[in-house]
């Protein structure tokens, strides 16, 4: 008998879960309710995809993994994506300039590019190289009972459709409604914790001035130790030879959609060598704003679910886009996925569940990163933090001024970052030790500059420090 799954949500999680299941299954139908652009363009209902994006190497792997032919990331690169080692970034936290060191690994090299040439980039060789289809429609809900789900309810140049399925894929983003869904096949009470910190953020392009084509990866990270708002900023490389700058605000520090306010904006943050920069370079188009960036994650996998239905990507969780994650937690979903399908058929009782399981490994490791910082700002709305959460602050915020001056500590802090590494590696020996000592030198007294850098900052204007 012919088997089907049907991926929910033609993005990123939606098309690396259909890369999963095409071998497995005799037909692969994705539901995309737009039309798909043919080439890397913005899509209107990912207003989240105009902000800074960055793949990290963990996603990098699992994409990998998915498509081995397709050379995901060396098409990345050749349409322009930078790499960046991430102990040379150009880096701003509260305990001072982070150092830069020339050591380059394959396991901490970010790719910087746009969403949208991401998006594309990945879509384009999901369908070049394998037999998945997408149609355009949208799932209005799911068939089947609380023990199964045996398909989807698709509704299609305005009629309504039934189409039955072996596996269904929740990965329709943020705005998600499996848990109505789940709740008419009667699944409720489905564990949900949420920490919004009422963050917004503005983006903007901007042309690379001459003199700064290989500027790195750019951070002026918040400060989640006083009682203030946070505010940070992160300028991307990404192709064309463009600049792409994502401000943020936690709730009473935003920023605001007006043009002549974004640099005054990033002057204001608590280095500004953001602003400096934007301001020497070309602004390419208007200010986008966004609030939807709550931290908000649901426990399918401690819920009662139906066989016959996994929920990856943004609709299991969403994180602060600041942190940078979620392209890549929906990468290793699909990764767990894939694996689950090598090991049982999905027909098999508890499949579903074993892949929900495996997939929260790397949602718990992002959204203990992003709340860890953002349950800290003034009027947080969400769980209050714990003495554990307390002692655990501490112990990072240690870290981190220990990272500003140890390579060891800071490649051992960005392999879990990365999601590479569970957070009980930061408690092993040697690094526990190191982080108790404390530093053995003082930050950079000023932003790390190469001599090409501190030529082209000079030559914008006077560097504070």
């Amino acid at each position: 008998m012919s088997r089907r799954a049907v991926v929910i949500g033609g993005s990123v999680a939606g098309m690396l879960a259909a890369a999963a299941l095409f071998r497995s299954m005799d037909e692969v139908i994705v539901l995309e309710r737009d039309e798909l652009p043919d080439g890397p363009s913005p899509r209107k209902r990912i207003p989240q995809a105009r902000h800074a994006h960055i793949l990290l190497p963990s996603g990098r792997d699992a994409i990998q993994e998915l498509l081995p032919v397709a050379d995901v990331h060396g098409r990345l690169l050749a349409s322009g994506a930078r790499e960046q080692s991430m102990t040379d970034i150009l880096g701003f936290g509260p305990q001072g300039w982070y150092g830069r060191w020339a050591t380059v690994t394959e396991d901490l090299l970010l790719t910087c590019c746009s969403r949208d040439l991401l998006d594309w980039t990945l879509r384009d060789a999901v369908l070049g190289t394998t037999p998945v289809r997408v149609r355009r429609a949208e799932a209005v809900s799911l068939l089947g009972t609380a023990d199964r789900v045996t398909g989807v309810r698709v509704l299609a140049d305005g009629l309504q459709e039934d189409l039955r399925a072996d596996l269904v894929v929740d990965a329709s983003g943020r705005g998600s409604r499996v848990e109505h869904w789940l709740e008419a096949l009667g699944v409720t009470d489905i564990p949900t914790d949420e920490v919004d910190s009422g963050v917004v953020c503005a983006s903007r392009i901007f042309r690379v001035p001459r003199g700064a084509e290989d500027f790195p990866l750019t951070q002026i990270e918040a400060d989640p130790t006083t009682s203030r708002p946070g505010r940070s900023g992160t300028l991307v490389p990404i192709e064309g030879g463009r600049w792409l700058v994502t401000l943020a605000g936690t709730r009473g520090g935003e920023p605001i959609a007006r043009s002549e306010a974004f640099a005054d904006f990033a002057f204001g943050l608590s280095h500004p060598l953001i602003g400096q920069l934007v301001s020497a370079a070309e602004p390419l188009g208007e200010v986008f704003l966004s609030r939807s960036t709550r931290n908000r994650r649901r426990d399918f996998e401690k819920a009662a679910m139906p066989e016959g239905l996994v929920v990856l990507g943004d609709a299991v969780a969403t994180f602060n886009p600041v942190y940078g994650q979620g392209m890549s937690v929906a990468a290793l979903g699909a990764q767990a996925l894939a694996r689950q399908l090598r090991q049982t058929d999905v027909t098999v009782p508890g499949f579903a569940h074993d892949v929900q399981r495996a997939a929260a490994r790397s949602v718990s490791a992002a959204y203990t990163v992003s709340t860890s910082q953002d349950q800290w700002f003034p009027e947080v709305v969400g769980r209050a933090p714990t003495l554990s959460d307390r002692l655990i602050s501490n112990y990072m915020g240690r870290m981190a001024r220990v990272a500003t001056t140890s390579y060891a500590v800071s490649a051992a802090k960005c392999k879990v970052l990365t999601l590479q590494a569970d957070t009980s590696r930061l408690l092993h020996t040697e690094l526990l030790m190191a982080t108790l000592r404390g530093p053995v030198a003082e930050p950079p007294a000023g932003p790390p500059l190469t001599f090409e850098e501190s030529a082209f900052v000079d030559s914008v204007g006077p560097l504070a420090v």
